[in-house]
């Protein structure tokens, strides 16, 4: 069990990283200098360097927690022994979610080009992982014809594209917030899933 130091430690992490996320997704990683993100903690970049050693510590630690994250959702919505469909909805509207309001919109989607290639390849190999469980639920559903046959790390690709693009477009003062932008791509690629047995249905 962690001690409340332990636990003021990692939130004050937590919020450093969403600080500095914003901060790249309004001017890019390598426009972003550890002075602006201190900055905008009101720390001295003295404190900063204390959780973190530099911008490259930085980023690894915004994509590291993001897929942490992730790879804890998914992993408790398999066990919940909920409809494919159910899953592959949460698992959506969680990605989107996550996506929006945990880390700005940005930290999933900036390039890893400032990583050294350790670091840039452990990122790679844990999003890899949450592609592949992600992949799982759609392949079990066509498998078990409750999806649409197709190809399944394709189907994937298209969603997971889908779904990072909206770091792109999205605006926090826009009116669509995450649950709705989540419940809307959730409903359009499941709806697309599941066509032929809503076709079969209707008939």
């Amino acid at each position: 069990m962690k001690s409340l130091r332990e636990k003021r430690f990692e939130q004050k992490k937590v919020e450093i990283l969403k600080s500095a996320a914003s901060a790249f997704r309004k001017k890019g990683f390598h426009g972003t200098s550890m002075d602006e993100i201190s900055d905008r903690l009101l720390m001295t970049k003295g404190s900063l360097y204390y959780y973190f050693k530099n911008k490259e510590d930085l980023l690894y630690a915004c994509h590291d927690y993001s897929l942490n994250r992730l790879l804890q959702t998914i992993g408790e919505i398999e066990k919940d022994g909920t409809s494919l469909e159910e899953r592959l909805h949460r698992l959506i509207v969680n990605h989107v979610r996550h996506l929006i309001d945990e880390l700005h919109a940005s930290a999933m989607t900036i390039e890893l080009n400032g990583l050294s290639p350790d670091l840039r390849t452990k990122l790679i190999n844990k999003r890899d992982r949450y592609e592949r469980e992600f992949r799982k639920i759609i392949q079990e559903g066509m498998e078990k014809g409750i999806f649409e046959k197709g190809d399944p790390k394709l189907v994937t690709f298209a969603i997971m594209g889908a779904l990072n693009w909206i770091a792109r477009w999205y605006s926090p003062e826009g009116v669509a917030k995450s649950e709705r932008i989540g419940e809307v791509f959730s409903d359009f690629f499941i709806r697309g899933l599941l066509k032929k047995i809503l076709s079969a249905e209707s008939a």
